[in-house]
């Protein structure tokens, strides 16, 4: 009998979430709904103004329409499963359910790191090469590199679900997590999980370690040039035009960064505490994040805000 439940193939997947605090569970649905259509207002309405006003019909604002798109199918992609299973006594999900998750989950957010680098891309060539802005920039141009990013993340996240998916799951099927996380998955087989580690190890090298230094360069170079010019109006209306992006950028990658290569707990109570935490710190990336994009960019940046006003008042005099 115990022969058989240990080969037995799993069909699918109890999602424990905050199953174990049932105080939580209430005031986190509550707070992820609040901030869930805060998501979908904020970059719905920054898609709406890019793709609206002829003025935001630029390579910056073309990555930023796109920026938002992603972070709203980011978020669809996992927390209206999280805020079922904060309702739900016991959540449960199918194999194939799982697999459909954890592509879109994974394909979002390595479309993001490689959309952030072309972003950064753009700001580098408008500010230290501004002649040359609008040859390499052309819409031949930068619409091909957005497309490019969705195709990258896409196709990494394939080969890795595939990989994942393709592992014997048995006995055991409850993830430890709000959704299916694929890290929390990979736990669950019951069979060498060495190619799945190694290659999730070079995917953050590629995605997290390569945009980074792209990154990084880039605005070296475009604090040097910020630097050289004459003029403190001059320094802060080119910073403004990139400041935006960056705080983005550490936001995401911070975050990333502090939910990957934090140490793990040996302690068994420390460790229980460490799961709660891990799984709150990926909440936050998951939803605050893509929450805070529009709003960031809304304050820092005058064309955007213009745009809004124009959308409201335009809508106002039409009814």
């Amino acid at each position: 009998m115990e022969s058989a439940n240990q080969t037995a193939s799993v069909t699918e997947f109890i999602l424990l979430g905050l199953s174990a605090h049932p105080l939580l569970e209430k005031t986190f649905f509550v707070l992820i709904l609040l901030m869930y259509l805060v998501v979908l207002l904020g970059n719905g309405v920054l898609i709406l103004v890019t793709v609206l006003d002829s003025h935001l019909h630029t390579p910056m604002y073309f990555f930023l329409g796109n920026l938002s798109f992603l972070d709203i199918c980011y978020t669809t992609s996992s927390v209206p499963l999280a805020l079922d299973g904060f309702v739900t006594p016991q959540k449960t999900i199918s194999f194939s359910g799982c697999a459909v998750q954890m592509f879109l989950s994974f394909a979002m957010a390595g479309t993001e790191c490689v959309l952030l680098s072309m972003m950064a891309f753009d700001r580098y060539m408008a500010i230290c090469n501004p002649l040359r802005y609008p040859t390499v920039m052309s819409k031949a141009a930068y619409v091909p590199m957005a497309a490019g990013s969705w195709v990258i993340g896409g196709a990494v996240s394939v080969v890795h679900i595939t990989l994942t998916m393709q592992l014997p799951f048995c006995g055991d099927n409850i993830i430890n997590h709000f959704t299916c996380e694929i890290l929390a998955v990979l736990k669950l087989a019951c069979a060498d999980i060495s190619i799945n580690v190694i290659s999730m190890g070079v995917t953050n090298v590629i995605f997290l370690g390569a945009p980074v230094l792209f990154i990084s360069f880039s605005y070296a170079f475009i604090a040097a040039t910020i630097l050289r010019i004459p003029s403190a109006e001059g320094k802060k209306k080119a910073f403004s035009t990139c400041s935006a992006h960056l705080t983005v950028v550490v936001i995401f990658y911070g975050t990333l960064f502090f939910m990957y290569g934090k140490p793990k707990s040996k302690d068994p109570l420390g460790a229980d505490k460490q799961d709660l935490s891990d799984k709150l710190i990926s909440l936050f990336y998951g939803v605050v994040t893509p929450m805070l994009n529009p709003i960031i960019y809304s304050l820092r940046n005058k064309d955007v805000k213009a745009a809004v006003r124009n959308l409201v008042f335009r809508k106002h005099f039409a009814q």
